[in-house]
C-alpha cells in the first residue's frame, strides 16, 4: 500500500510540475488542491496562499458547489486554525478540527469539517501557504502516514508555486517592457507630429489678415500632419493590444486585472463571470479599455467599499457591468469621470453603455455588445 501511494504521490507531483510553465498561479494552485484531495481521499480540501493585509491573496477549494461558496461569503482571513497554521508553521492533524481551542467559528453556510490534516508549503523559513484536508472518505480519519505523505507533497507543491510565480513574474516584466517601447515609439511618432501641427496653426493664426492665401496653405499643412499623426495613433493603439488577451482572453485577463487590484486598494474587488463566446480581437480591447476606465473611476473616486465586475453573455450579446457601493453622483456632474470616453469605445464596436448612479446609492456601468 504504501509503495503504491508513493508511486501515486511521484506521478502527481510530477504532474504538478510540469505544468507550472503553462498555467498562472492560480491556476497552479488549483491543480495541487485537486491532486491532493484525491491523493489522500477527502471530501474537501483547500490551499491558502496568505497577504500582508490579514486576509489570502489566493484561496482556492475542492469540494464545495458554486452555489456553496456563494452563500459562504466572503474568503476567510487569517484567523483560527488558518492563522494559526500561519503563525506556527507546523502541521496540524485532529480528530476533530472543531474541538481544538484555535478553531474559532464558519459562517453559516460552510460545511461541517470534522478530521483534518493541515501542512505549510514552505520556502525555506518562509510559510508561502497552507493546504489542508478535512473529512477523509475512509474511515478512521488522517493518519500518521497521511501526515508524512502530505508533507512531502507539500515540498513539490512549494516548487510548483515558486515556479509559477517566477513564471508569472517574467511576464509581468515583458509586459512593462513592451508598455515602455510603446511610451517611446508614442514620444517619437506622434508627439513630434503634434508639435509640428502647433507650429502651422500658429502661423497661420499670424498670416490670416495680412496672407490669407499663405494662412490657407498652413491651415491645410495643419490638416495634413493631423491626418498624420491619427493614423500613427491608432497604429500605436492597435499594437497595445494587452498581450494577456491573446494568451488568455478577455475573462482570464479580467479576473487578473481585478486581483490585481484587490490586492492594491482597500476596497474589496470580487470578479463575477460565465461562459462567454469567442468575441472579435478589437471588441476584446475596447471591453477591456471600458472596465478599466470604470474600475479606476470606482476605486479612486467613489469612496466604495466593495466594487463587483460582472461578464456574461445574455440574450446573444456580452455583457460587463461595474458595480459600487460608493458615493454616486449626478448624471449632470459626470463629465469628469471619462464616461465619454468609455461610451465611445463602446460605440466604436457596436455596443452600448449605460451609467445608472444615485448620490448615496453607488455606481453601475454596463456595456453590451453583440458576440
Amino acid at each position: 500500500m504504501a509503495a503504491d501511494r508513493d508511486e501515486i504521490l511521484h506521478a502527481v507531483s510530477s504532474a504538478v510540475l510540469a505544468v507550472t510553465r503553462h498555467l498562472s498561479v492560480r491556476e497552479v494552485l488549483q491543480v495541487i488542491v485537486r491532486s491532493a484531495q484525491q491523493l489522500l481521499d477527502a471530501r474537501h480540501a483547500a490551499l491558502g496562499v496568505p497577504d500582508d493585509d490579514g486576509s489570502f491573496a489566493e484561496f482556492v477549494a475542492e469540494g464545495l458547489t458554486a452555489r456553496q461558496w456563494a452563500a459562504i461569503g466572503p474568503l476567510p482571513r487569517q484567523h483560527g486554525m488558518l492563522g494559526a497554521m500561519l503563525r506556527e508553521g507546523s502541521p496540524v492533524r485532529l480528530a476533530d478540527l472543531r474541538e481544538d481551542p484555535r478553531f474559532e467559528w464558519w459562517p453559516k453556510a460552510h460545511p461541517v469539517m470534522k478530521d483534518f490534516l493541515g501542512v505549510p508549503i514552505r520556502d525555506g523559513d518562509r510559510v508561502l501557504g497552507i493546504i489542508f484536508l478535512a473529512n477523509k472518505r475512509t474511515p478512521g480519519g488522517f493518519t500518521a502516514d497521511d501526515q508524512d505523505l502530505l508533507t512531502l507533497f507539500a515540498t513539490h507543491a512549494a516548487i510548483a508555486l515558486t515556479n509559477a510565480r517566477l513564471y508569472e513574474r517574467g511576464r509581468e516584466l515583458a509586459m512593462l517592457e513592451e508598455r515602455n517601447r510603446m511610451a517611446r515609439e508614442l514620444h517619437d511618432a506622434v508627439t513630434q507630429k503634434l508639435f509640428s501641427l502647433r507650429l502651422s496653426a500658429q502661423a497661420a493664426a499670424t498670416l490670416l489678415d495680412r496672407s490669407p492665401d499663405k494662412a490657407a496653405e498652413e491651415l491645410d499643412r495643419v490638416q495634413r500632419l493631423a491626418g498624420e499623426a491619427l493614423s500613427e495613433l491608432r497604429a500605436v493603439i492597435v499594437e497595445l493590444r494587452p498581450a494577456e488577451l491573446d494568451r488568455h482572453g478577455l475573462t482570464e485577463t479580467l479576473r487578473k486585472h481585478v486581483r490585481m487590484l484587490d490586492r492594491l486598494h482597500p476596497s474589496l474587488v470580487t470578479f463575477e463571470y460565465g461562459e462567454l463566446p469567442p468575441l472579435d480581437p478589437a471588441v476584446e480591447v475596447e471591453l477591456l479599455r471600458v472596465v478599466q476606465e470604470a474600475l479606476h473611476n470606482a476605486l479612486r473616486h467613489s469612496a466604495a467599499t466593495s466594487v463587483t465586475v460582472r461578464i456574461a453573455y445574455e440574450g446573444g450579446r456580452a455583457v460587463l457591468e461595474v458595480r459600487d457601493d460608493g458615493r454616486g453622483f449626478e448624471q449632470a456632474d459626470s463629465r469628469g469621470l471619462g464616461l465619454a470616453s468609455m461610451r465611445d469605445r463602446a460605440e466604436s464596436v457596436g455596443g452600448v453603455l449605460t451609467v445608472e448612479s444615485v448620490p448615496g446609492q453607488g455606481t453601475t456601468v454596463r456595456v453590451e455588445v453583440s458576440g
